[in-house]
């Protein structure tokens, strides 16, 4: 449900610093980072993405509803309160639409982007710009539901999210129930965290951001999740 924008686009960190403290982030859990929405995992084929995940889990994730205009339609799985999985996927219905994260052409199901949940959109927007970071929003974005609720929200995106690494923030309609609340249970994350050549220099601007991930040296940049469910673990890559 991210507003269309590149992943490879730029962001400006020159000028004044963005103290850690200027973001509302409640502690992190074991489990997830505590301001973690919702995890993105692309694929190809919605129905195929859905099975691949209830094989691995032993949880069957629910059609969510189509993204108008953006060519995409999920479903979703709950992974504890306010975290989800998002399963996305092209919508068959919306041929022609711009393929953003490139789903037509994977061949197997790969975690594709994150969100985070920072609060009020408008606030954090003013930080970013006082702290000279570039970013495209708050958008409005809406989504109906099977049973016809409308679900709307608001996005924030990065110019640069690092190759995907960093997140878009969503800012939820106070109308809106959360997608984690009656999604499909029983799944939680055990890992969540993002690689990087170089985990300094992000954890830098991790810091500017005021995200409390975990962040692993490998040779790769990628996002990394595993999710546990009854029948076992699943473990995810971008």
């Amino acid at each position: 449900m991210r507003d269309p924008f590149s992943r490879r686009s730029f962001l400006v960190l020159t000028g004044g610093a963005l103290a850690v403290s200027a973001f509302p982030w409640p502690a992190a859990t074991n489990e997830a980072p505590a301001m973690l929405d919702h995890i993105l995992l692309g694929c190809s084929d919605l129905d195929g993405g859905i099975d691949f995940v209830e094989k691995h889990t032993g949880v069957r994730a629910a059609f969510g509803g189509v993204h108008p205009g953006r060519g995409t339609r999920n479903a979703l799985l709950s992974l504890g309160e306010r975290h989800y999985l998002e399963i996305i996927a092209p919508d068959p219905q919306q041929a022609g639409a711009p393929d953003h994260y490139g789903l037509l052409n994977l061949t197997e199901p790969r975690l594709v982007g994150w969100a985070a949940h920072p609060g009020d959109l408008n606030e954090l927007a003013k930080r970013l710009r006082n702290a000279n970071i570039a970013f495209d929003g708050p958008n409005p974005g809406s989504r109906k539901r099977p049973d016809g609720r409308l679900l709307q929200w608001k996005t924030l995106n990065l110019k640069d999210d690092h190759a995907g690494l960093l997140p878009f923030f969503i800012e939820w309609s106070a109308d809106t129930v959360h997608p984690s609340a009656d999604a499909p249970a029983d799944c939680h994350i055990v890992l969540f965290e993002l690689a990087s050549q170089e985990p300094e220099q992000l954890t830098k601007t991790m810091v500017i951001l005021g995200l409390d991930v975990k962040i692993a040296k490998a040779d790769k940049a990628e996002l990394r999740a595993t999710i546990a469910g009854p029948k076992g673990e699943l473990v995810l890559t971008s």
